[in-house]
Protein backbone atom coordinates (compact mmCIF):
# COMPACT_ATOMS: atom_id res chain seq x y z
CA UNK A 1 0.00 0.00 0.00
CA UNK A 2 1.26 3.48 -0.89
CA UNK A 3 1.66 6.15 1.75
CA UNK A 4 0.33 9.58 0.86
CA UNK A 5 1.54 12.98 2.09
CA UNK A 6 -2.08 13.94 2.84
CA UNK A 7 -4.15 12.79 5.82
CA UNK A 8 -7.87 13.12 6.55
CA UNK A 9 -8.61 16.51 8.14
CA UNK A 10 -5.68 18.34 6.51
CA UNK A 11 -6.30 21.68 4.80
CA UNK A 12 -5.02 21.50 1.23
CA UNK A 13 -4.62 23.81 -1.77
CA UNK A 14 -5.39 22.53 -5.28
CA UNK A 15 -2.44 23.01 -7.64
CA UNK A 16 -4.00 22.30 -11.04
CA UNK A 17 -7.27 21.68 -12.79
CA UNK A 18 -10.66 23.39 -12.69
CA UNK A 19 -10.38 24.26 -8.98
CA UNK A 20 -6.73 25.42 -9.04
CA UNK A 21 -5.86 27.83 -6.22
CA UNK A 22 -8.83 26.90 -4.02
CA UNK A 23 -8.45 25.52 -0.50
CA UNK A 24 -10.50 22.90 1.33
CA UNK A 25 -10.46 20.24 4.02
CA UNK A 26 -9.70 16.60 3.14
CA UNK A 27 -12.74 14.40 3.80
CA UNK A 28 -11.35 11.04 2.67
CA UNK A 29 -8.08 9.52 1.50
CA UNK A 30 -7.68 6.44 -0.71
CA UNK A 31 -4.02 5.37 -0.62
CA UNK A 32 -4.66 2.37 -2.89
CA UNK A 33 -5.85 4.64 -5.72
CA UNK A 34 -3.67 7.61 -4.71
CA UNK A 35 -6.73 9.88 -4.52
CA UNK A 36 -8.32 12.30 -2.05
CA UNK A 37 -11.78 13.85 -1.65
CA UNK A 38 -11.73 17.54 -0.72
CA UNK A 39 -14.71 19.33 0.83
CA UNK A 40 -16.68 21.48 -1.68
CA UNK A 41 -14.09 21.04 -4.46
CA UNK A 42 -14.18 19.00 -7.70
CA UNK A 43 -17.98 18.84 -7.59
CA UNK A 44 -19.55 16.27 -9.92
CA UNK A 45 -23.19 15.47 -10.71
CA UNK A 46 -24.50 12.01 -9.95
CA UNK A 47 -27.71 10.48 -11.25
CA UNK A 48 -29.28 8.78 -8.24
CA UNK A 49 -31.98 6.16 -8.58
CA UNK A 50 -34.63 5.88 -5.84
CA UNK A 51 -33.85 2.79 -3.73
CA UNK A 52 -37.04 2.50 -1.64
CA UNK A 53 -40.68 3.43 -2.02
CA UNK A 54 -41.18 7.14 -1.38
CA UNK A 55 -37.48 7.95 -1.74
CA UNK A 56 -36.64 10.54 -4.36
CA UNK A 57 -34.10 10.07 -7.12
CA UNK A 58 -32.65 12.75 -9.32
CA UNK A 59 -29.43 14.58 -10.00
CA UNK A 60 -27.24 15.15 -6.94
CA UNK A 61 -24.02 17.16 -6.65
CA UNK A 62 -21.19 15.46 -4.74
CA UNK A 63 -17.44 15.83 -4.25
CA UNK A 64 -15.40 13.78 -6.70
CA UNK A 65 -12.03 12.17 -6.00
CA UNK A 66 -8.86 13.83 -7.31
CA UNK A 67 -5.29 12.66 -7.44
CA UNK A 68 -3.28 13.42 -4.29
CA UNK A 69 -0.39 14.75 -6.39
CA UNK A 70 -2.65 17.65 -7.46
CA UNK A 71 -2.98 18.98 -3.89
CA UNK A 72 -0.49 20.44 -1.42
CA UNK A 73 -0.89 20.63 2.36
CA UNK A 74 -1.36 24.13 3.82
CA UNK A 75 0.65 24.69 7.03
CA UNK A 76 -1.60 25.80 9.93
CA UNK A 77 1.22 27.97 11.35
CA UNK A 78 2.55 29.92 8.33
CA UNK A 79 -0.63 29.49 6.19
CA UNK A 80 1.38 28.61 3.05
CA UNK A 81 1.18 25.52 0.83
CA UNK A 82 4.18 23.39 1.72
CA UNK A 83 5.87 20.06 1.29
CA UNK A 84 5.86 17.62 4.18
CA UNK A 85 9.03 16.64 6.01
CA UNK A 86 9.46 14.09 8.79
CA UNK A 87 11.29 14.37 12.09
CA UNK A 88 11.58 12.01 15.05
CA UNK A 89 10.56 13.60 18.36
CA UNK A 90 10.36 11.57 21.59
CA UNK A 91 10.57 8.32 19.60
CA UNK A 92 7.62 9.24 17.34
CA UNK A 93 7.68 10.24 13.68
CA UNK A 94 6.17 13.73 13.28
CA UNK A 95 5.18 15.55 10.08
CA UNK A 96 6.77 19.00 9.76
CA UNK A 97 6.36 22.00 7.46
CA UNK A 98 9.36 22.40 5.14
CA UNK A 99 8.91 26.22 5.08
CA UNK A 100 8.66 27.11 8.78
CA UNK A 101 9.80 23.85 10.45
CA UNK A 102 6.80 23.60 12.79
CA UNK A 103 4.98 20.29 13.44
CA UNK A 104 1.69 19.83 11.57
Amino acid sequence: MKELHVKTGDTVKVLSGRDAGKEGKVLAVSPKEGKVIVEKLNMVTKHVKPRRMGEEGGIVKAEGAMYACKVQVVCPNCHKPTRIGHKIEDGKKVRICKKCGQAL
